[in-house]
């Protein structure tokens, strides 16, 4: 029987058939693996998936962590799943050996994980903010840092969070209030209120190490004033001792919509001891390591959900029997996918879920290749583009199911609900299309929009006479020009007034120009999984790409109706 979690088969596909992840043990980092360890590993992951992580998903749903003043409560199993994943050694895949990771490609291990985020989103998001959070501090910190922090996250001892966002600030860090007091003996006394921040307090770890963004009195202005500091829950000596417990406290947590599984805490610091992570003031440009990191990981987690949305609601399709064909009335029910219009639902869904899936994975392999450049430029849209489609994914689950998809008695629903919080996670539409058009489309010359072209370029001369490829040329010539349209005015205000109409049709060509890769390694390939590949494409190419040439035409009138609009006309 198939698994309705995610799909091996097409994480093979665009692994091995499309990406091509063998050819990275060419590199020296990757020279120890194989394909054999490569499917191994995407088989335990499923086995983890299947055994620990999806049993819960529901049930922690149902009993979110509860707060009674002085302890967090989670229900047992989150803890039993963490463990298991720890002890199978994977929350340092991808980290150096010399730290006891394994040193796999981040596109494998990514597929991994997304066996993970799909089985019970909640629970991986204690792992996802964990492996972030000890690749920051690999990167910038200490080695004693790493030694007293790093080791221990990725043995699954400690688990790890971000401290960013504060009530009166939201998403503009630049007026966050938490300050850090320099202190003799080289550490910080940290005061002040964060807001929103998973995975802050619970008992199921030796330790949380929270990465915590706050100014150094005397400091500059704005974000030049931010300074990263570890504040863990509890104090660790020298010898990697866990002590006393730090002055970290929570006030409450919060109740979402979704993905109640993973605490989300009002966070307070009372003087808690702090350790600088690199120099002060630079604070802001390394949480943007873990922050990107974040993005892509928010990104992939919509693509999980969306994905195992797809394959529950195909699997309830080829079994629900219900009406007749209309070419003959008279037969008796046939199962739902006979009809045209479920299938335009799964089709869609099929066309959403497997091109943000290939864009994910595609964004990792950059990272094994170092190709920062074009992953600076993809990032919003792998973060922004799943979480607007892959949840669109799961709204037609929903209607697939019809009356029986908005019951808790299916998965589907709560797969809505958690992933309605993708949108907002790590930065909403708005911030990714200001970091798209304000930043990554003209930063170096326009350098990384210049190397997406060269991409897309080789893509449509490899299909040669196939329709698609016109398709595509066209559409992304398109955007070029309006582009540089939206460039060419005075007035930055005007250019940046409709960067959300920007970014999502960005998006939608960048996902037509990822099936169309896909449909170039499908070709000539026999059996029911290459023609849906193929059909799937066809699908994006004839009712999605279409979509953006309105909200071109749009933005080259450099429109000016959301702007005009005065705030006492509402």
């Amino acid at each position: 029987m198939k698994s309705t979690i995610l799909s091996r088969r097409d994480l093979d596909f665009l692994l091995y058939e499309w990406l091509r992840v063998e050819e990275l043990t060419a590199l020296p980092r990757f020279a120890e693996h194989s394909r054999e360890t490569f499917d191994g590993v995407l088989e335990l992951c499923e086995q983890l998936a299947e055994r620990y992580f999806a049993p819960h998903n529901k049930l922690s749903d149902a009993n979110e962590p509860t707060f009674d003043g002085t302890t967090v409560t989670v229900i047992p199993e989150v803890k039993v799943a963490l463990e298991a994943f720890a002890k199978a050694d994977l929350i340092g895949m991808s980290f150096d050996a010399e730290l006891g990771g394994a040193q796999l490609p981040t596109a494998v291990a990514q597929a991994g994980f997304a066996w993970i985020s799909a089985a019970n989103i909640s629970t991986s998001g204690y792992l996802m903010l964990t492996i972030a959070n000890a690749n920051l501090l690999a990167e910038f910190g200490t080695p004693e840092q790493v030694d007293r922090f790093v080791k221990p996250m990725l043995a699954g001892r400690f688990t790890g969070t971000m401290a960013l966002s504060e009530t009166q600030a939201g998403s503009s860090l630049a007026d966050i209030t938490t300050r850090a007091e320099p202190q003799d003996d080289g550490t910080y006394r940290v005061y002040g209120t964060k807001m929103w921040i998973s995975g802050a307090e619970h008992e199921m770890s030796e330790n949380i190490v929270n990465l915590v963004l706050a100014k150094i009195p005397g400091g500059p202005a704005g974000t030049k004033g931010i300074s990263l500091f570890i504040v863990p829950k509890y104090i660790v000596d020298a010898d990697g001792t866990v002590g006393a417990r730090n002055a970290v406290a929570i006030s409450g947590l919060n109740h979402k919509m979704g993905q109640r599984g993973i605490t989300n805490t009002v966070l307070n610091f009372d003087g808690a001891v702090g350790y600088l992570v690199g120099e002060p003031h630079r604070g802001l440009a390394y949480m943007f390591h873990m922050m990107n990191e974040a993005r892509l990981g928010v990104g992939m987690g919509a693509v999980a959900l969306g994905y195992t949305g797809y394959l529950k609601s195909l699997d309830y399709a080829r079994e629900r029997p219900q009406g007749r064909l209309v070419k003959d009335p008279a037969t008796p029910q046939v199962p739902i996918i006979a009809h045209a219009d479920v299938k335009r639902m799964l089709l869609a869904q099929k066309s959403y879920v497997e091109g943000a899936l290939g864009l994910a994975l595609y964004c990792a392999k950059l990272t094994d290749l170092g190709e920062r450049e074009l992953l600076d430029i993809l990032t919003p849209i792998a973060k922004s583009w799943p979480s607007q489609w892959c949840l669109e994914a799961n709204s037609l689950a929903i209607q697939v199911l019809g009356g029986y998809g908005y019951t808790r008695e299916y998965d589907v629903e709560q797969h809505y609900r958690d992933n309605r919080l993708n949108p907002i996670h790590e930065g909403t539409h708005g911030i990714q299309s200001l970091d798209l058009l304000g930043r990554k489309v003209a930063q170096n010359g326009g350098a990384a929009m210049t190397a997406l072209a060269n991409r897309i370029a080789d893509t449509v001369a490899r299909a040669g006479d196939d329709p698609m490829a016109a398709q595509l040329a066209a559409a992304w010539q398109r955007l070029v020009e309006v582009t540089a349209t939206m460039f060419a005015g005075d007035d930055p205000v005007v250019t940046m007034a409709n960067s959300a109409v920007y970014l999502e049709a960005f998006g939608h060509i960048v996902i037509a120009w990822v099936w169309l890769e896909q449909h170039l390694a499908a070709f000539a390939k026999d059996g029911d999984f290459y023609e849906g590949k193929r059909q799937a494409a066809r699908f994006f190419y004839r009712y999605e790409l279409p979509k953006v040439y309105p909200q071109l035409d749009l933005l080259a009138s450099l429109d000016r109706t959301t702007l005009d609009m005065q705030s006492s006309w509402f």
